[in-house]
């Protein structure tokens, strides 16, 4: 059962599709949560329609947590944690897993590396078992380091070498992070992946991979006391890793004193585009409130065919084939608002930048409308309804928040909060926030393709 690694680039804790309007949000029960004696958080969320489980646990570490040097090791271990223990050989997990007809799968954020499995409710206990097993069990032979590291060049080769807008958007990040580690790519450089070994995969294992810094999540067709039975008697005697830290500290970015621009030019681009990072707070690091107005600014500048954005450089202006917006509200640190479209045929990058000016000096200019307000708060609500009807987004809900500093209250209360968000909140952070000083633009382009003998 092949499992397919990933990073994990969607940091906003919601995931927005288009659907319909509720007035109310419906709510799931509070989640039950208990703590063992070793620090190992864990939270339950029950739903009874079919028997099925998602086990989820979350290592509140990931890319941002690597030494310097050493940039993808949170990746490349998440690839390692599948080559089996000493108790269960490779391919047993991923085996036992089919056996169940369920799936299994991993990934890797900036703050946090996650594995899961979804499988009828009688199988549970084993995959605990297993997820115990490997907590600290792990065995790295030299030749599954270097063939797995080998597997993850290739990613990296599909991924970013050969995709130019992933490309540009490594050189943004690293433009815009000029101290704090956001600004290396969650994959990694090439230059170092190349370096990472056996020895530096242990010892990050080591470190980080234990349960007082670990949180595990279950959801689906269970009750909390069973739970708690269950995850003490499987994980109840690991030991906690006393030099983990209460809280991760990383180097703080200093506020920004230009804009930066940067300019990627590809032969291999079909359509050029433009992208725009701004540096602002996440859920997290946000003075009260004011994450929720981020997220409603994100849905009144670029969520969909009604959005400023939109209307402006699509419909009325005729200029771009799309635009949009997005906010990175789950985040442990300083996150980032974006802006992007992409022009239509014969229309200048220069003139799409200009009309996103306009948009964005517009709304810091005039408030938005009582319509527009209550049309994407709505839709932001709406999609809280829809997290409740799958228990697996519930379960990447939470996880998501919980491993970048929010609690379960905040992040059950998130609907209040944009609820509360007022137009003049909104015009406030887009003057404070939305400051070209606090930005990276990037401009994708086609370059023209070489001539014969000259090399790329």
């Amino acid at each position: 059962m092949a499992v397919e690694h990933s990073t994990d680039e969607s940091t906003d804790l919601f995931l927005l599709e288009e659907g319909g309007v509720f007035s109310d949000t419906v709510r799931s029960d509070r989640p039950a949560s208990f703590t063992l004696q070793n620090g190992l958080e864990v939270v339950v969320i029950p739903d009874h329609r079919t028997p099925v489980v998602t086990q989820m646990i979350w290592y509140k570490v990931g890319s941002a947590d690597e030494p310097p040097g050493k940039s993808g090791l949170a990746h490349f271990l998440e690839h390692l944690m599948f080559k089996g223990t000493s108790k269960h050989p490779e391919n047993e997990f991923s085996k036992a897993v089919l056996r169940a007809g369920g799936n299994h799968n991993a990934f890797t954020g900036l703050d946090y590396t996650s594995y899961f499995q979804h499988v009828p409710r009688e199988h549970l206990g084993e995959m605990m078992d297993f997820e115990a097993d490997r907590m600290t069990g792990l065995i790295l032979k030299d030749e599954n380091v270097l063939s797995e590291r080998d597997v993850v060049l290739e990613e990296f080769n599909k991924r970013v070498a050969n995709h130019p807008g992933e490309r540009l958007a490594q050189q943004m990040m690293a433009a815009l992070y000029l101290n704090h580690p956001y600004g290396r790519p969650i994959i990694g450089w090439r230059h170092e992946i190349e370096t990472l070994t056996r020895e530096d995969a242990l010892a990050f294992y080591k470190r980080f991979y234990a349960p007082n810094n670990a949180i595990l999540i279950v959801a689906g067709d269970v009750a909390p006391k069973e739970i708690r039975s269950m995850v003490k008697e499987r994980f109840g005697g690991i030991p906690a890793q006393p030099s983990i830290p209460l809280e991760r500290l990383r180097p703080q970015e200093p506020t920004p004193a230009a804009p930066r621009a940067v300019t990627l030019a590809d032969s291999r681009v079909e359509q050029p585009a433009l992208h725009r990072s701004y540096l602002v707070p996440s859920a997290r690091t946000a003075a009260a409130g004011e994450g929720s107005v981020l997220d409603v600014l994100e849905q009144l500048m670029g969520g969909g065919v009604n959005s400023y954005l939109y209307r402006s450089l699509v419909v009325e202006k005729q200029l771009a084939v799309t635009a949009g917006a997005s906010y990175h509200s789950a985040a442990l640190d300083f996150s980032l608002f974006q802006i992007w479209a992409i022009p239509k045929p014969g229309v200048k990058l220069s003139q799409i930048e200009r009309s996103i000016d306009e948009v964005i000096t517009d709304i810091g200019r005039n408030p938005a409308s009582t319509e527009d307000l209550e049309r994407v708060k709505t839709r932001l609500i709406t999609q809280v309804t829809y997290v409740q009807d799958n228990h697996e987004m519930l379960a990447r809900w939470y996880g998501r928040g919980l491993t970048t500093g929010l609690c379960i209250d905040d992040i059950r209360g998130w609907p209040d909060d944009i609820r509360a968000v007022d137009a003049q909140q909104v015009h406030e952070a887009v003057r404070k926030w939305l400051d070209k000083k606090r930005s990276v633009t990037g401009y994708l382009i086609k370059e023209s393709a070489p001539k014969h003998g000259e090399k790329l």
